[in-house]
């Protein structure tokens, strides 16, 4: 255990997705179990919440680690569209939240010395400040985080849409980005998405310190940049990953994972999209397809949840598929899987992912080399990284935002990723090392340990400091 004081109180806010639930959480228990700090978290309900939502928070609250307090929902119509975009519909909800947060905080005991935020709640930052709290806020990975805090020097450096320009964006010291490759507010300078990103970049600059969901080893370049360059605003920056949703006794009594116990080691490509994740109904027939010309074992989750229309998912599957594919695979349709559980199982080779960043993460530290489908949010981002850096995923040759891929393309991919060939022999190699690397830095003593041992000692001092005044 460290050192910090028992009475050292911080607070956690989240926004009401799974992906920033699930990351926040496990933040708030590495800050109670290995640094003794008291955590209240606060996440802000929806009115029709996930089915993982409601099954992260109540498998928290059984651990009685945090003490965890839903907010009401808010009421946005007058605010935002109803088809607004998850980026500003999330941020107008935080926003919206901060005087019920105000409020809250101000009734907690002992007095709070910290407020944690993640990218969509960096408004609170102000509440922080009211109640002389220290200010972090967490993402999930360093690329995206320097373009955030960079989009306001792009904003006047850059004439006409970023997606339109014929080189990469430039970031000092990081590694360029496509066009093709910004994050999902940037598709557009003329929407109010894309302004609401440019205060949430600011907003980021008022912070004490930047937290992501990394670890050294995992992207150098970057971390390094965004400590050393002032034009990122000489904000502390610690990599505190690998966080993620631990594998719970319950994920175990899956019946999926019984199927996954009489396949070989490393035989199965896993296929997900995440919790919102959704395909064409063209999209999902090439997927299938390619699956089933690989000849590989697999396990394919449709979420049940992405119904179109009354439509059910299997139907866009080719005829006869499931029969042809009997034994050589499942095909999952369900609102929730145990991912951490799938993917830390060893019979799964391979992963077809959304490359949203929990996901990559499950993904290294079980070892398992990915093919990469960014589908939303800063997702092509994580995909360029993984891919082009790190070289332990591969990605189509056509964004599958922009097209369909094919079915022959989908073959050789999994092809790469799972068969015993040069190529996938180095990619799986490569992927341990990260793994191993990522173990070692949340041990006791590793870097990512380390630099959360940093922020809790400041958070004890900023106690310190108002209970001297």
């Amino acid at each position: 255990m460290a050192t910090s004081n028992p009475q050292t109180h911080v607070v956690i806010v989240s926004s009401p997705q799974v992906g920033h639930i699930v990351c926040n959480l496990e933040l708030g228990n590495r800050l109670v179990v290995d640094h003794n700090v008291h955590v209240t978290f606060f996440v802000v309900a929806e009115s029709k919440a996930s089915t993982g939502e409601s099954e992260t928070i109540q498998s928290a609250r059984a651990q009685k680690l945090l003490n965890i307090i839903e907010l009401p929902p808010v009421d946005i119509s007058s605010k935002v569209e109803p088809n607004s975009p998850i980026f500003t519909t999330l941020t107008t909800i935080m926003r919206e939240t901060n005087p019920l947060l105000r409020s809250a905080i101000s009734a907690l005991k002992p007095r709070p010395t910290a407020l944690f935020v993640d990218i969509f709640g960096t408004a609170a930052l102000e509440v922080a400040e009211e109640f002389h709290m220290l200010k972090y806020v967490f993402v999930t990975t360093a690329l995206p985080l320097a373009l955030a805090v960079y989009i306001n020097i792009l904003d006047k450096e850059v004439e006409g849409e970023y997606v339109d320009q014929k080189e990469p964006l430039r970031l000092p010291g990081c590694m360029p980005v496509r066009p093709d490759d910004v994050v999902d507010p940037l598709m557009n300078r003329t929407k109010h998405e894309y302004r609401v990103f440019l205060q949430v970049g600011l907003e980021i600059r008022r912070s004490d310190g930047l937290m992501v969901n990394m670890w050294e080893d995992l992207d150098t370049k970057t971390l390094k940049a965004m400590r050393e360059e002032e034009c990122y605003g000489s904000l502390p920056v610690y990599a505190v990953g690998p966080l993620f949703r631990p594998v719970e006794q319950s994920d175990l009594k899956s019946g999926l994972l019984d199927w996954l116990d009489e396949q070989p080691v490393e035989s199965v490509i896993y296929v997900s999209f995440g919790v919102t994740g959704k395909l064409s109904a063209q999209q999902i027939t090439e997927l299938a397809w390619g699956l089933e010309l690989s000849q590989q074992r697999f396990m394919l989750v449709l979420r049940s949840n992405n119904k179109d229309k009354g439509i059910n998912l299997l139907d866009y599957l080719p005829d006869g598929f499931l029969e042809r594919t009997h034994n050589l695979g499942q095909v999952v349709t369900a609102d929730w899987v145990p991912q951490s559980a799938i993917l830390s199982h060893g019979s799964v080779g391979g992963f077809l992912s959304h490359f949203g960043w929990n996901s990559v993460v499950e993904s290294i530290i079980s070892g398992v080399p990915m093919i990469a489908w960014p589908l939303y949010a800063e997702h092509k981002m994580n995909a360029a990284l993984l891919a082009e850096e790190l070289r332990v995923a591969v990605r189509p040759k056509i964004a599958p935002t922009k097209g369909v891929v094919g079915r022959e393309e989908i073959e050789m991919m999994i092809r790469k990723v799972m068969e015993d060939h040069e190529e996938g022999k180095a990619m799986r190699a490569r992927i341990k090392e990260l793994k191993n690397s990522g173990e070692k830095a949340w041990a006791k003593g590793g870097s990512s340990f380390n630099a959360l041992s940093q922020i809790a000692k400041q958070c004890e001092m900023n106690l310190q400091s108002q209970e001297g005044k």
